[in-house]
């Protein structure tokens, strides 16, 4: 039998264990353009022309990574379309935009003194909070022909309700492909057109002529999606809830895909991790974006709605999401990210130790159990949620004994998810109580409710989940803390002299 020369191997690499697991959406296919292709992929002309009617002379770009080849050449062209720089007009690239490259990155924008962002690419159109935006969303090719058998394919019959749908980066074709459909007999056609507008049934579009039909709103569950090249998750989620069935148009492939049950099984663990932060007791709050627009009134609502539900929050501010990052807060529960409505899903969340959900879904995870219903529709970001909600009457509960049992429909397991609404009577408390009323029932309920010293952890009288937790599950609580009350570390001179020889104590001697 031969020995073996090394350890055999008893894991997986570890390398990519704290990376984020959201699976990043493939680059377009670049290829070789002349200069006036590119001038009209990113749309040089318009670009210049409304920056010069906006009178803005500081201008910074925003391209995704895989524009950045094509990002010198741009600000180039822009600044000769703007005049060279004479007009006191100055081009900045922005850097360091790989993360949540849909939105619009005001931070860095900000560094340079820029008056207005020119955002390149696909985009979220989350409304900023400070700086304007040039949208250009860039133009990428399409043969119409195909896409149009590619449709015929999927839908022979022409009297079927359908949307025809495309991403941003596509949307120039939209109305060529309807019309060319249209012409061949298809009947029940309509077409979107970009809205900004997160919040909106489709979000950030309009359906054209919806009004006219029959004179009131277009009931999209009686209709099928045909969207060109592939739409990210969030809004996969969205529109699974809305329309009758999806088909999706691969870019440049131009094959079809459906993908209704894979769309239906993400649907259903979103629902698990809602389970899951409906049991929780602590919450953490991930600020993952500084320009959305009312982002701060947001975080405010949800530290409300939390606490209001007898829960304790924390606000971590967190720039790109990934599980290493998360793992250093071991007492949270759960997460709720506040962000745009596309960066802020966390589809492959297999390797955060905790669930991590969106505003919308811990809204209904907030809920009392016999209200708690997921409804027809799944709305990502912070757009959706109602500031103007009235705040429900609190039960003054004086026993921890009066409140309703509360289990997790997992596990089946008691779990004490309302920690915030657990007080502890004081001595003046009681003390206040009416004599008669005391005399008579002080017996039973000090029996009930009185508790040993340090049994559990408390602020101000308040039971803290984070102290509870450092006192029950850590197993380390800080310097000190694991030495005993009652014995002493007996006082010694230590060592002194230099780093060549030490003597200890009154010996001269070296140590």
């Amino acid at each position: 039998m031969t020995e073996l020369s090394a350890a055999p191997v008893l894991s997986t690499p570890a390398e990519h264990t704290f990376e984020d697991p959201t699976p990043t959406p493939p680059p377009p296919p670049t290829e070789l353009r002349t200069e006036d292709e590119l001038a009209s992929v990113y749309e040089i002309g318009r670009t210049a022309r409304e920056i010069k009617e906006g009178g803005w002379n500081r201008v910074a770009l925003q391209f995704p990574d895989s524009m950045l080849c094509d990002a010198s050449w741009v600000a180039e062209a822009l600044t000769k379309a703007l005049g060279g720089g004479g007009d006191g007009h100055r081009v900045y690239i922005l850097a360091d935009t790989s993360y949540s490259a849909c939105c619009v990155d005001e931070i860095a924008a900000e560094h340079a003194d820029a008056q207005v962002v020119v955002h390149y690419g696909r985009s979220c159109l989350s409304p900023t909070s400070r700086l304007p935006v040039i949208y250009v969303f860039t133009r990428h090719t399409l043969d119409i022909g195909q896409a149009a058998e590619a449709f015929r394919k999927e839908f022979p019959d022409k009297e079927k309700k359908v949307v025809v749908m495309a991403d941003v980066t596509y949307q120039d074709h939209v109305v060529p492909l309807t019309s060319k459909l249209r012409a061949t007999g298809y009947t029940q056609l309509l077409h979107t057109q970009v809205a900004h507008d997160p919040a909106g049934t489709i979000p950030n579009r309009s359906i054209v002529d919806s009004a006219s039909r029959e004179g009131s709103e277009t009931d999209l569950s009686q209709y099928s999606l045909f969207h060109i090249s592939a739409p990210p998750p969030a809004l996969l989620l969205a529109l699974q809830t809305r329309m009758a069935s999806l088909h999706v148009l691969s870019t440049p492939s131009l094959s079809t895909d459906d993908p209704t049950r894979t769309t239906n099984a993400l649907l259903r663990r979103r629902f698990a991790r809602v389970l899951t932060l409906a049991t929780a007791g602590v919450v953490g709050i991930l600020v993952n974006t500084l320009s959305v627009s009312n982002y701060l009134g947001s975080i405010d609502l949800l530290r409300r709605r939390i606490a209001e539900a007898g829960k304790k929050s924390y606000t971590v501010v967190v720039g790109k999401l990934n599980a290493a990052k998360l793992a250093n807060f071991a007492e949270v529960d759960g997460w709720v990210v506040v962000g745009c409505w596309e960066s802020g899903l966390v589809e492959e969340d297999a390797g955060f130790f905790k669930p991590v959900i969106t505003p919308f879904e811990m809204e209904v995870a907030l809920k009392p159990e016999s209200e708690r219903v997921w409804g027809l529709e799944w709305w990502g970001g912070i757009e959706k949620m109602d500031h103007t909600a009235a705040r429900p009457d609190e039960e003054e509960l004086d026993e921890d004994e009066s409140a309703p049992p509360e289990y997790d429909l997992r596990t089946g397991r008691l779990v004490a998810s309302r920690p915030m609404r657990m007080p502890i009577r004081s001595a003046n408390g009681a003390a206040k109580a009416d004599d008669g009323e005391r005399s008579a029932q002080a017996p039973g309920r000090s029996a009930l409710v009185k508790r040993e010293v340090g049994e559990v952890a408390t602020i101000n009288g308040v039971l803290s989940p984070g102290a509870e937790y450092l006192r029950s599950q850590r197993t380390w609580q800080g310097l000190g803390t694991d030495y005993d009350e009652e014995s002493s570390t007996v006082v010694e001179e230590g060592r002194s002299g230099v780093a060549r020889g030490y003597k200890v104590g009154e010996d001269t001697g070296r140590a």
